[in-house]
């Protein structure tokens, strides 16, 4: 499988990405737990059906010392005992965020209030913006059917 164009080889494209990217240093660089970071990369780009960002967190978070266990239970977050209630939080806030198309009223309040429980604004910007960036990426890659299973972490950078 190949991709429909080389959009990282493309000038124009890596333009857009370095922007992008700068927004997603600048959330990651935040005070909020690396963890956290992938558990809702994860999630959203398994709900986008984004292969190449799914085999790009999954592998980074193994590379940072997560556990199996915890990787294989994320799609199936809300039964599984793994995770931390600020974790759980997270990945609520990114599944309705990931969703908004789904849902006439956006993210809920409660979803809101829960987060507001365990970060501080600053994370929640993070995470915000985390979620606004991995979204985006899903989508640049989705369209672009960007095959998945080549990557090696750190590859980017």
């Amino acid at each position: 499988m190949d991709a429909r164009l080389d959009f990282f080889g493309n000038a124009l494209g890596a333009k857009v990405l370095k922007h992008i990217n700068s927004a997603g240093r600048a959330a990651s660089d935040s005070g909020l737990p690396h963890a956290t970071q992938e558990l809702v990369k994860i999630r959203a780009s398994q709900i986008n059906g984004c292969g190449f960002c799914t085999d790009m967190h999954t592998k980074d978070a193994a590379h940072a010392g997560e556990t199996a266990q915890r990787l294989h239970l994320v799609a199936a977050w809300r039964e599984a005992t793994v995770f931390t209630e600020a974790e759980r939080a997270a990945l609520e806030l990114a599944e309705q965020g990931t969703r908004i198309a789904d849902a006439a009223g956006g993210v809920t309040h409660e979803a809101w209030a829960d987060a507001t429980r365990h970060y501080d604004e600053d994370q929640l910007v993070a995470l915000i913006s985390l979620i606004a960036v991995i979204n985006t990426y899903n989508r640049i890659n989705v369209i672009n059917q960007q095959p998945a299973g080549d990557y090696r972490p750190g590859q980017f950078g």
